[in-house]
Parts: C-alpha cells; sequence; structure tokens
C-alpha cells in the first residue's frame, strides 16, 4: 500500500484547464471517492496518478516518492476502466495472468495468483472462458481480478459500474466494499454517482469545473456541503433564502429556531428528509408526487413561489393540490452564508 499525494496538481490541454490546482491526499489503505459532473476533472485527475498524463504544474507523490515523471509501467498501480478492456482472444484466466506475465512472474506463480483472485471473485467456473461469452456483471469482476493480479500498492477505478443494471450495481457494491476491505489497499474510486460512492469509499472529493469544492466523509458532505454545488449535487436538497437574526430564521412567511452560528443573509440547505408534513411553521401546496416504493417523493410550493422536495411516507403522502403544513427539523439544516 502506499498514501498518494496530489500537490497542486494542474493540467492543461491547450487553452483547456482540465484540473485546477488540485491538492489531494490518499490515505495508506483508503477508499477515497472522487465524484462530479462529466467533464469537472475526476477522469484526468485519475490519468494523472497512474502517469497516462503528466501534470503541467505540480507533483505526484506515492508516499514520499515524487513520481510525478515515472512511467506507468513502474508505478505499480492497478486499472479498472469502465470499459473493462478485456483481452477477446484470450480465456478469462489468460486475461488475469497478462499483467504477471509481462513482468516475468512465473507460470506457476501466476497461475496460483490467477486460481486465488477468480476464487475470491467468485467466478472460478469461468477460467476457461471466452471473456465475450459473460455478462457485465461477470467482465467487471474478470476486470477487477485481471487489476488486483500484478499485486498493485494503489487501485484505480474509473467508472468501474457504468452500464450495469440496477439490481446488479447494488450487490456488486456490497461485495467491492468487502473485497477492498480484505485486500487492504489503497484506492481512488472515480464515478459521477455519488450514492455508489457514499457506499463505496472513506471520503468523497467533489470536483466541478477542475477544482476540488469539499473532501470528507459521506455524512460530512452530505449533512455539512461547502457551498450551492456541492449542496445540489450530492443528494437532493432544498435551498431556502433566510435570514438569520436573534437566534430566528425569517423565511418572509415563517420563521424558525435557528442553528448556532451565522447572522444576516443566509442560504438554508434542507434535505428532503429535513421537512415533516403536519404542523408546523411553513404553509404549502403540493404540485406534484411520485411513487418511489419505500418512499413518495413530493414536490411543494411555498408562498414565495420557492418550492421544497419531501420525503413522505406512501401511507401518509398527500395528494397533488393538498394544501399542507410543514415543520422543519433545523438540527437537520445546513445554513451558508450569503456575506
Amino acid at each position: 500500500m502506499a498514501d498518494i499525494t496530489l500537490d497542486s496538481v494542474t493540467k492543461r490541454f491547450g487553452e483547456t484547464t482540465a484540473v485546477d490546482d488540485v491538492s489531494l491526499t490518499v490515505g495508506d489503505g483508503e477508499i477515497l471517492g472522487v465524484v462530479g459532473p462529466s467533464g469537472c476533472g475526476k477522469t484526468t485527475t485519475l490519468r494523472t496518478i497512474a502517469g497516462f498524463e503528466t501534470p503541467t504544474e505540480g507533483r505526484v507523490l506515492f508516499d514520499d516518492e515524487d513520481v510525478t515523471r515515472v512511467p506507468p509501467e513502474w508505478r505499480n498501480v492497478g486499472l479498472v476502466f469502465q470499459s473493462y478492456a478485456l483481452f477477446e482472444n484470450m480465456t478469462v484466466r489468460e486475461n488475469v495472468q497478462f499483467g504477471p506475465k509481462m513482468r516475468g512472474v512465473s507460470k506457476p506463480e501466476r497461475r496460483r495468483r490467477a486460481s486465488e483472485l477468480l476464487d475470491l471473485l467468485d467466478i472460478a467456473e469461468l477460467a476457461d472462458r471466452d471473456p465475450t461469452t459473460l455478462s457485465g456483471g461477470q467482465q467487471q469482476r474478470v476486470g477487477l481480478a485481471r487489476a488486483l493480479a500484478i499485486e498493485p500498492t494503489i487501485l484505480l477505478l474509473d467508472e468501474p459500474m457504468t452500464g450495469l443494471d440496477a439490481q446488479l450495481k447494488t450487490r456488486l457494491r456490497r461485495e467491492l466494499v468487502d473485497l477492498l476491505d480484505d485486500l487492504d489497499v489503497t484506492a481512488l474510486y472515480v464515478t459521477h454517482d455519488q450514492a455508489e460512492a457514499m457506499v463505496v469509499c472513506d471520503r468523497m472529493a467533489v470536483m466541478n469545473g477542475g477544482r476540488v469544492e469539499q473532501v470528507g466523509a459521506p455524512e460530512d458532505v452530505y449533512e455539512r456541503p461547502a457551498n450551492e454545488f456541492v449542496a445540489d449535487f450530492v443528494g437532493t436538497s432544498n435551498r431556502l433564502p433566510a435570514t438569520a437574526r436573534n437566534g430566528r430564521l425569517h423565511f418572509g412567511h415563517a420563521t424558525t429556531p435557528a442553528p448556532d452560528g451565522d447572522e444576516g443573509d443566509v442560504t438554508v440547505v434542507a434535505r428532503p428528509e429535513a421537512f415533516r408534513v403536519g404542523e408546523g411553521p411553513f404553509d404549502a401546496t403540493v404540485r406534484e408526487r411520485a411513487y418511489l416504493g419505500e418512499h413518495v417523493r413530493a414536490v411543494a410550493d411555498l408562498p414565495d413561489g420557492e418550492s421544497v422536495t419531501l420525503r413522505v411516507d406512501p401511507a401518509t403522502a398527500p395528494a397533488p393540490g393538498e394544501r399542507v403544513s410543514l415543520a422543519l427539523d433545523t438540527e437537520r439544516v445546513h445554513v451558508l452564508s450569503d456575506s
């Protein structure tokens, strides 16, 4: 294992800045998720760590060793790509053995590693299969086994579950968490799916426009977003303008107790679960509702024209057009100062 440090890394392609002064550390044995919209720089960041891109400015370090200009083949990094990139002219076993073979590992040893990994990933029965005959989930496991066969100190995963159906994703997430815990490998996990990162990763880095907006544990990023971009990107958020004064939040049409801290104009970030339908200071009219099985997602309009998204029990969910009172649990909101 190794620490990964990005020290003020910038990567430009001509006039385009793909990564802009990014500093990040991935601790020994940690799984760091990098999330953000398309084009935010997350894949370029991963490719820079892998050695496929050289920073325009800044340094990449593994532990305390500067590897900024070390070729990819000398970095001992395992890679799992979105496309899996399996060799179609090789069997599953041969795919897994390919990396060790290129590194001069003896045939008995590379066969041992392949068998061990295929067993670990519960695909030993696929060893002699053609990769083109496998399902997406099976190919994903083969790609992971091939990346691990070189016994990397660092594992980089770039959108590894894209294209898989929702049920398979859910199962593989759990299995991947257990596997990475067992392997105790340092990993960078790039995905556009914030829910996936929250399940798999120890911490998350949220990127936008080539810059890191926030780094923290999933619960910190969700419950205490650093700014409005993070609040909107990670999960569903309601952003309501208010004035904090004398321990109260004044919304114009309603007031509630204020969390300790800010005074003046603020933006209140409230997740859907922070609202409760029933007795409360907010009057609202339900505009739409969507039944999602475990809960109903409802959208309600407030008197000032703002709208809020609610998470409601299906048994008590109000109908469109219904007027409701909403209570806001101010212990579950996050206040952003507008100054």
